[in-house]
């Protein structure tokens, strides 16, 4: 099978689609597919494989991390990919991507799929805030229902969100495929080596955040949730791995609740090293963002054996089970900080968990997530193309 995957963001940019885009790739690659991948360009540069088209991109105003696609230079491609025999297109991001997606598999021919990873009606208002909140839910809602109705199909990454869609008036296909994990990416990292280099005690109890470091992913509850911890650890650590435009406030807040000592901003890690040995040295992993479409971090998390302490909402409540390795906590600061002094405070509890926490990582694995992904692709070419019956020859690869 070939699939043609259009994103508004791929790596260097650091988040949770290109995390998803990454790990579908190695494993529909391990099923023997062909992925070729339109993403922009990056000042910085990167270095890609065969299978990745760089495209021409222009920088944001508003947000200096991303970066923009020039739709013409997307759009005259077509001529070019059509010769490339592909079978879906499956678009990732709702920007340019979406747009051209469609022009360009509308001319090819070819079924459109796309996934949905951001819950608009709760990020907008972090971003515009000179609208009220409710005009801009509407709108996110309107967007998100324009966009769903303009594809063939929509993968979504948890139940919450495919009810949501609905719920907006998205009336084309949609099915549940959330991005699974390789575990074989988790298997080991150095916690003393990377608490050595950030000059933290080898007994400190750190608590870590991993994400890009957004209005949206309620990091302020963390910070606030912290204050009361160290009431009874007065060395607690919380360590916030990431970048992203919330930072200055936070650092703000942190002064203004005295938590510089019990704060440190460790900013973006490789993923390959340096991230691996900071979810090592942590104690227990904290998450409460409330918009997450999956939340990957807190299976990464689960995988290299971390337990977590975390808010069940949106994606996150199709990810987390009470005592899978998670304590799943209310919307409330001393709720949130009663359940991690349970876990710093209980050794038996802890190692329960983080071994709990592990086995539940394996049953989320990128082969039984991208063998669902296949099969959805084959039902929407047969769906969508059924006078290209000539194709079948190539289907055997499947």
């Amino acid at each position: 099978m070939r699939i043609l995957m259009i994103s508004d963001v791929y790596f260097p940019r650091v988040n949770g689609v290109s995390t998803s885009i990454a790990t579908y790739r190695e494993s529909f690659q391990a099923l023997g597919h062909e992925i070729t991948l339109l993403a922009p360009a990056y000042p910085a540069g990167h270095e890609d494989d065969s299978g990745i088209i760089r495209i021409p991109s222009r920088g944001l105003l508003l947000d200096p991390e991303d970066r923009m696609m020039r739709y013409r230079v997307l759009v005259a491609m077509r001529e070019a990919l059509r010769g490339r025999s592909f079978d879906i297109v499956h678009i990732q991001t709702p920007f340019v991507a979406h747009y051209a997606g469609i022009r360009i598999a509308r001319d090819l021919g070819l079924p459109v799929i796309e996934s949905y990873h951001t819950y608009f009606e709760e990020y907008l208002y972090h971003y515009i805030p000179l609208l009220p909140r409710a005009s801009l839910r509407v709108l996110a809602r309107r967007f998100s229902a324009g966009q769903g109705n303009a594809v063939d199909a929509l993968a979504v990454p948890s139940r919450a969100m495919l009810e949501k869609l609905r719920d907006y008036g998205v009336h084309s296909e949609m099915r549940i495929i959330p991005t699974g994990l390789n575990m074989r990416h988790f298997s080991r990292g150095d916690g003393a080596a990377f608490r050595r280099r950030l000059g933290i005690d080898p007994s400190r109890p750190v608590l870590l955040f991993v994400g890009r470091v957004a209005f949206e992913k309620n990091i302020d509850f963390l910070l606030h949730m912290a204050d009361e911890v160290r009431r009874q650890i007065p060395d607690v650590l919380l360590l916030i791995a990431g970048e992203g435009p919330a930072e200055p406030h936070l650092h703000r807040l942190a002064q203004r609740l005295d938590l510089e000592a019990n704060v440190a901003f460790a900013g973006y890690l490789d993923r390959a090293t340096a991230l691996l040995d900071c979810y090592a040295a942590a104690d227990v992993f904290v998450f409460s963002s409330r918009t997450e479409t999956q939340g990957l971090v807190l299976l990464e998390a689960m995988a290299m054996g971390r337990p977590v302490v975390a808010q069940a909402v949106m994606g996150t409540r199709d990810v987390l089970r009470e005592g899978e390795g998670a304590l799943i906590a209310e919307n409330d600061v001393h709720d949130f900080a009663r359940k991690v002094l349970a876990l710093l405070g209980d050794r038996e509890l802890h190692k329960q968990l983080s071994r709990r926490a592990l086995d539940y990582a394996r049953t989320w694995s990128n082969e039984s997530c991208a063998r669902r992904l296949e099969e959805y692709y084959v039902q929407l070419i047969d769906q969508a193309a059924p006078a290209r019956r000539t194709l079948e020859p190539r289907h055997a690869r499947y």
